[in-house]
């Protein structure tokens, strides 16, 4: 492989390592418990269920219902992905909360509506709910603790609890369209008519329909118990009256009083998934990821490309640095936007290629040392796995070619635009948001989850309380973008969420993940870089500034080809970026953007083996907040 880099580089890095800053926020510390999430309210709920004597799953769940309960960037309609280490087995494992396209929902469907993407907002956005079912999956095979415990601290909430700011001022935005939805206009704009019809900061929020439905689910588990039921049965009674009873025929009844497609079918039928997790080895490392229905393979294959190239020598942040860094991301997405895609159904992705250590090396010497290359496309991978691609037709139909010597074009379907900037709308769908939440105890457990679906402006389903998902706008309805994440009912479509493990000698090294759409993997890929490369603690990593390419398909926002194309060569830079740097990046072909924050809202947990520690790191990005004992 050719050497990478050339003399003509600036070595100097462009910001100064964080190892060597003081942080905007002190790391946590703790002995007993963790509990990190993107409210302070949720990490209390976190907090107080530890003290009622729960594990760390226990507290991911009361976490997870809390940040359901408020809103902005997620509900109880929405999904659920959980990386989870057993102490007990010492072994990593996944929860798929995933929802699936409900009934009807066809690319031909959409494509007769207009769509080139399924919408993004309103009913015919949903997937079926995941977020209960794999909450009461996960209490019921790994926690401790009853529904009711641990659902105590989101049901007071759901009385009445102080509304924060930017919950408020996103119903308040978001109002033209929440007028579209009655069961949306009666929760959210609690002052019709008045110049602010959203709630105010501060103000006591109420959601009588959501403590009806959860009351409905705690009363069912008390219910069986008193019937002498088991713990299990007991918790199963309050699944099955979500996805069988009463709650799911209210839910099926109002998303389709607003033109959803939901039935009390794809209720019953839906189960969440417990699943190997994909994992890969990285200097000694081994990093865990969700499987291919989700986007955190990039983050894997990212890790094996760039363990050709002796990142530390370069220094965090310098032009070499960052380059190598866009590169390599670039060339793992390219690969996600082809490849990736819910790999219980047919065709499957051929993921065993897209990880192997082979394949890496092979994509790392696509890398030009001097310049962007806007012409990545995706590999080809079936030959690492010992088959022949079925899609070189299709890859062909998309404008590329196998043979990258003779690529002097960019692809029809990739075209961006250049020498534009990202507006302000293409950057809210490159980070659309979510939350993330981390959760670790003396005993082992370690639980990190990125929920997401039913964000603001959310569609309630009828009387429930209860935001419907927006994911089914992650599939796409041309093959030719992505055979494997073709939209079809009761398939999973390819989301951007992605919680994050590590184990080091066998045991927890790192757990964290981070909201942000396309930039997740993105900044969870730096954040660790940042620690085993640059050795940041967790907190230093979490604040560190990253970059972030936008020469990738968006995966949310916008229902016209155009409005998702990848921008070759945009990168978004920290504002402290030296003169240097910048000039050095422009030379190679790059259009910069800038933000005073670039690290993403991450939230982590760090394994302190040699104090019998743990180490928590949230950053100062947005709200996230943790507390630690």
């Amino acid at each position: 492989m050719k050497h990478l880099f050339s003399a003509l580089f600036l070595s100097a890095a462009s910001i100064l390592p964080l190892s060597a800053q003081q942080t905007q926020k002190p790391v946590l510390h703790g002995r007993n418990w963790m509990a990190i999430t993107g409210k302070p309210l949720a990490a209390t709920a976190g907090a107080m269920t530890f003290q009622k004597g729960g594990n760390a799953v226990d507290a991911a769940c009361a976490m997870l219902a809390a940040t359901c309960t408020m809103w902005d960037t997620l509900s109880w309609g929405g999904e659920t992905q959980v990386l989870i280490y057993n102490p007990k087995t010492k072994k990593v494992l996944a929860i798929n909360a995933m929802g699936v396209a409900p009934t009807g929902a066809t690319a031909d469907f959409f494509k007769n509506k207009g769509y080139n993407f399924p919408p993004e907002y309103g009913a015919l956005a949903a997937t079926t709910p995941g977020t209960p079912g794999g909450l009461i999956y996960m209490l019921i095979n790994y926690g401790t603790l009853s529904l009711e415990q641990v659902l105590a601290p989101a049901m007071e909430m759901a009385a009445g609890y102080p509304i924060e700011a930017q919950a408020a001022n996103s119903m308040e935005r978001g109002k033209e369209l929440i007028k579209q939805w009655p069961y949306s206009k009666k929760v959210f704009l609690t002052h019709p008519g008045e110049k602010r019809e959203a709630p105010e900061a501060g103000e006591i929020f109420v959601q009588k329909d959501l403590l009806t439905t959860l009351t409905k689910m705690v009363a069912a588990e008390k219910t069986a118990l008193k019937q002498g039921k088991n713990r299990k049965q007991a918790l199963m009674a309050a699944y099955d009256r979500f996805y069988k009873g009463d709650i799911a025929k209210e839910f099926v009844r109002g998303c389709q009083e607003q033109g959803g497609l939901i039935t009390m079918e794809d209720l019953a039928k839906w189960k969440p998934i417990e699943e190997e997790p994909l994992t890969v080895n990285y200097k000694g490392i081994d990093v865990y990821k969700l499987q291919q229905w989700t986007q955190g393979p990039v983050m894997l294959q990212a890790l094996n490309i760039l363990e050709n190239f002796d990142l530390k020598s370069m220094g965090y942040n310098s032009p070499k640095y960052i380059h190598t860094l866009y590169q390599a991301m670039n060339l793992s997405f390219a690969d996600r936007d082809f490849y990736y895609g819910d790999p219980a159904t047919t065709p499957k992705g051929p993921i065993k290629g897209l990880l192997s250590k082979e394949y890496a090396k092979q994509r790392a010497g696509l890398i030009q040392y001097d310049k962007n290359n806007p012409d990545i496309g995706p590999g080809n991978p079936y030959p690492f796995e010992g088959k022949t691609n079925p899609y070189l037709n299709l890859l062909k139909q998309r404008g590329f070619d196998q043979d990258t010597t003779k690529r002097n074009f960019a692809p029809k379907h990739d075209l961006g635009q250049l020498n534009q900037m990202p507006d302000d709308l293409y950057q809210d769908r490159l980070w659309r948001g979510t939350t993330s939440i981390e959760a670790a105890d003396k005993e082992g457990w370690v639980v990190s989850v990125t929920p997401s679906g039913g964000w603001l402006p959310a569609c309630i389903a009828g009387e429930t309380g209860i935001g419907m998902s927006q994911r089914m706008q992650s599939f796409v309805l041309d093959s030719t973008l992505n055979p494997f994440n073709l939209v079809a009912p009761g398939k999973r479509p390819r989301v951007t969420l992605s919680p994050s493990l590590a184990l080091k000698n066998g045991r927890p090294f790192l757990s964290s993940a981070v909201q942000g759409g396309d930039t997740q993997d993105q900044n969870l890929l730096q954040f660790f870089l940042n620690v085993t490369e640059f050795g940041m603690n967790v907190q230093q990593a979490s604040e560190a500034a990253n970059i972030n390419t936008n020469q990738l398909w968006l995966s949310l926002g916008g229902t016209k080809t155009e409005d998702r194309k990848p921008k070759p060569g945009q990168i978004l830079l920290n504002s402290n970026t030296s003169t240097a740097t910048r000039e050095e990046l422009k030379k190679m072909g790059y259009f910069l953007s800038f933000s005073d924050r670039t690290s993403g809202p991450i939230n982590a947990i760090y394994f302190d083996w040699t104090h019998g520690s743990l180490w928590g790191g949230s950053s100062n990005h947005g709200e996230d907040y943790g507390i630690g004992w």
